[in-house]
């Protein structure tokens, strides 16, 4: 039996994620208190307490999801020992799958995704930008409706490639809103602008991985013990080398998800966790592929469950 690690990135966040985690198994609250001192803020009360607004703010959720996630993992490793045989993260979830594989140490981390939230917020003028999600298109139809609603100095790229039928775009605002008009015109099932700060994984982000590269630069990248798939190109990085690079060209490159599980399935992988709040990654598999059984872990309940289930099976 081959296992992955697969772990959610911004839009997964919710008031009360990883609490009962945390109430419930020492491990998980530990990896809150380590967030707590690393950032020196209290990380920890604005998951578990809120209030949303807060941890709304993008500089805020991405060291929150990371940090849930790797609680949730902590957590269910405390109960069964796990050998995953990969691991992927959408989009801030590299970050999470590169901390469970041992390239990155947490603390640097979370420090890490905190200033790359606060970059990317910063990147683009409040109002400036946007993202949509165009449903049912295939991509190549989304590439001519986005290439239709640029005009003069506006762009609006795919920026999220989910699974089938499921493409989010980015740019600048009113790019965006015209690609949602035409690609109802094209036939798309639903087409809608997304509440987010931000135009995420568009050139329009080049400002922020500009000033990201120097942070990245100086974390200390140590040996894989298992390969991640890297979003920017949805293949299996082990290499120390190209971790920084690959995060870096991240920033402005679309998160290629659906090719990412397909070479998960590829590799074999039969089953996955999906560690961290929501059970998103779980919804975009049931598109991707039905070989894959999905173990979400999110709170004492569900991981119970994934115990039950993967320690049956290793048995």
């Amino acid at each position: 039996m081959k296992i992955a690690l697969l772990f959610p990135g911004q839009g997964s966040q919710k008031v009360g994620m990883g609490l009962q985690l945390a109430q419930q198994f020492p491990a998980a609250k530990a990896v809150f208190e380590q967030a707590d001192d690393a950032l020196g803020i209290r990380l920890s009360r604005l998951c578990f307490e809120g209030p949303e607004e807060e941890l709304r703010l993008t500089a805020n959720t991405q060291p929150a999801i990371l940090t849930t996630s790797i609680a949730a993992l902590r957590a269910l490793q405390s109960e069964l020992p796990l050998t995953p045989e990969l691991a992927a993260g959408h989009s801030l979830g590299e970050y999470s799958a590169l901390v469970a594989a041992g390239a990155l140490d947490f603390a640097d981390a979370v420090r890490a995704v905190r200033e790359r939230g606060r970059l990317m917020q910063e990147a683009c003028p409040a109002g400036q930008g946007a993202m949509a999600a165009l449903i049912g298109l295939e991509m190549d139809i989304v590439r001519e409706v986005c290439k239709t609603a640029c005009g003069g100095h506006e762009i609006v790229v795919p920026a999220n490639l989910n699974a089938p039928g499921q493409i989010v775009v980015a740019g600048h605002t009113a790019a965006v809103r015209r690609a949602v008009g035409i690609a109802k015109e094209r036939g798309g099932r639903m087409s809608v602008e997304l509440n987010v700060s931000a135009p995420f994984h568009c050139p329009l982000m080049k400002p922020a991985q500009e000033r990201m590269a120097p942070v990245l630069a100086a974390v200390t990248v140590k040996p894989l013990s298992f390969g991640v798939i890297a979003n920017v190109d949805a293949q299996v990085n082990r290499d120390p080398g190209r971790v920084v690079p690959l995060l870096v060209e991240q920033i402005t490159a679309p998160v290629k998800w659906e090719d990412s599980m397909r070479t998960l399935v590829a590799a074999g992988v039969t089953n996955a966790v999906e560690l961290g709040a929501g059970r998103v990654l779980s919804g975009l598999m049931r598109r991707i592929s039905r070989d894959v059984t999905m173990h979400p872990v999110e709170d004492p309940a569900s991981l119970a469950a994934a115990v039950t289930a993967l320690g049956g099976l290793q048995a």
